[in-house]
């Protein structure tokens, strides 16, 4: 449950009590509640409310005697409670009543709630929270685990937002519902959310379902703690430890420590401000004005967050210089020279590469030995961001994509959801070796479809030529009518419900599909079926 929600039960169950005679009355809705913010002041009434004191300090004499007028109000608090009659407080219109007695606000959603019929609730009700879960529970396996997965079934019921709205009523009430209600609320869920399980699924770069891996999310879940401290979580810290302690030995570190983030973004983001921190250690405590003008390095290949951490953590997004890649999107070393030289021209300190081991789009790898030569003759910090190429380290046939991942400075920010256990990792490794050259070569054999390139990694990346435009791969508007393809197919697979698969410019390159071969369950039949389908769709076009 959201703080939000346990804060809002705790007021209405405590004034529930206090009109029952059995809490003492001095309470007031917190303010940090959405729905009670505090009214607008005045300019000329600024508001002077006095500390608010806990539920159990006794008011006293002298705070009687000192604020004769006064009531334990605070902004943002729907209603107060006086010992007698006195001024109301900023921001109410009429005058307080005397103990008991509620003032009017604006905003008493809540006093309206404690009001009406009590809410459900299966609070120290172990029999029905049981049976509750059991039916959530049997509804997920039921409509997610079974039909989710059935390449029969539908991997999105599309609807427009405003139609959606309607179906959902999403409208939040003063009153409780029925859990019959609540269970059909969760059917509705399901139905009208993307299938990402789906075996059609290939928008993302995550697909499948692994019941490891939901069996685990199901237990962490149930649990409910978090990583403070070895003495609320002991469990899982020896786990973190453990898992850690294998990932620095699969990049080659003997030693070191780490983190687990919630994404790739965040990751990048630490990266910055851990090179930035090693080369000025004072700017943890002095900020920005310990540091002079800072230069990062990334190619022009990255993932956006890099741009977005400079520009938290203060740096400013014109501190990225954007290194040139190849025509397979790999950084190139020299232009990386030159632009370390550019910068150091310009003033500025360069001071940490940000390289990429599966970029997103054309799934490349920058040359991580030849960059970090040149990290080390300038003597700057490397991050390798892998969150999703930092699999094929599980794999010796493919771990010489990321040779010289070693070097890093930083952990590389390598991504669980292409790997989230080590059967998961040998599947994706077997995929891209089977599945991947199968989709590929089925590609070159159709006269209706193009490569975009060979596949380095498991994004395959290609055009749907439809029959209008496959004589006329040499007309000046040849790219410009391809680029339109991709948008108009997607709008058709998705209202049909039949698949789901991104699409996307890339530089001089119009629109084309990035097909993601990663759900562990795929079979030629998929990759057949995606191909099929696109010609259906385009046939017309």
């Amino acid at each position: 449950m959201c703080a939000f929600s346990v804060s809002a039960r705790r007021y209405v169950n405590s004034l529930r009590r206090w009109k029952a005679g059995r809490r003492s009355p001095t309470l007031c809705i917190p303010s940090h509640l959405p729905s009670l913010a505090p009214a607008r002041q005045p300019a000329s009434q600024p508001a002077a409310a006095p500390a608010a004191r806990t539920r159990r300090e006794p008011r006293s004499a002298q705070d009687d005697a000192a604020l004769p007028g006064a009531c334990s109000y605070l902004p943002g608090a729907a209603s107060c409670y006086l010992p007698r009659r006195a001024a109301p407080p900023p921001g109410h219109s009429t005058p307080c009543q005397p103990r008991g007695h509620r003032c009017p606000r604006r905003n008493r959603d809540f006093l309206l709630m404690a009001d009406s019929k009590p809410l459900l609730s299966l609070d120290g009700d172990a029999v029905a929270a049981e049976a509750l879960l059991q039916d959530v529970f049997g509804i997920v396996v039921d409509e997610v685990i079974r039909k989710g997965t059935s390449a029969s079934e539908k991997v999105c019921e599309w609807k427009e937002p405003e139609e959606l709205k309607q179906l959902l009523d999403l409208e939040l009430r003063n009153e409780g519902e029925s859990q019959e209600q609540i269970l059909e609320r969760c059917r509705a869920v399901i139905r009208y959310s993307v299938k990402t399980c789906h075996p059609r699924f290939f928008n993302q770069l995550f697909s499948g379902l692994d019941p490891h891996a939901l069996a685990g999310r199901i237990v962490t879940e149930s649990l409910n703690t978090s990583q403070y401290t070895y003495e609320i979580a002991p469990v899982f810290v020896l786990m973190e430890e453990e898992v850690l302690k294998k990932l620095r030995a699969l990049v080659g570190w003997s030693s070191g420590d780490g983190v687990f983030c919630p994404g790739g973004s965040i990751s990048n983001m630490y990266a910055v401000n851990l090179a930035r921190y090693q080369r000025y250690p004072d700017c943890k405590q002095r900020g920005l004005r310990a540091l002079p003008p800072l230069a990062l390095f990334t190619s022009k290949e990255c993932h956006y967050s890099v741009k977005k951490g400079a520009a938290f953590l203060g740096l400013g997004t014109d501190s990225v210089r954007m290194v040139k890649a190849d025509e397979r999107g790999k950084m190139i070393p020299e232009d990386l020279e030159r632009q370390i030289g550019l910068a150091e021209a310009e003033g500025a300190v360069p001071f940490l590469v940000s390289a990429t081991s599966g970029t997103t789009v054309l799934g490349a790898f920058d040359p991580l030995e030849a960059v970090a030569d040149v990290c080390q003759r300038h003597g700057l910090w490397l991050h390798v961001d892998a969150a999703w190429g930092g699999s094929v380290l599980l794999s010796q046939t493919h771990r010489h994509l990321l040779n010289g991942i070693q070097r890093t400075c930083s952990s590389a920010a390598t991504d669980p959801r292409p790997a989230t256990c080590s059967s998961r990792t040998s599947s994706t490794m077997w995929l891209w070796t089977l599945e991947t050259r199968y989709l590929v070569e089925e590609l070159k054999k159709r006269e209706a479809f193009e490569l975009v390139m060979e596949p380095e990694f498991v994004n395959v990346c290609f055009w749907y030529v439809p029959p209008s435009l496959q004589e006329k791969k040499g007309s000046p508007d040849y790219g410009e009518r391809l680029a339109k393809v991709a948008p108009v197919l997607k709008e058709r697979m998705v209202r049909k419900g039949s698949m789901m698969i991104g699409y996307q410019p890339h530089g001089t390159r119009g629109n084309f599909f990035r097909m993601v071969v990663a759900n562990p369950v795929l079979t030629r039949a998929d990759m057949d079926f995606l191909l099929n389908e696109l010609e259906r769709l385009g046939q017309d076009l």
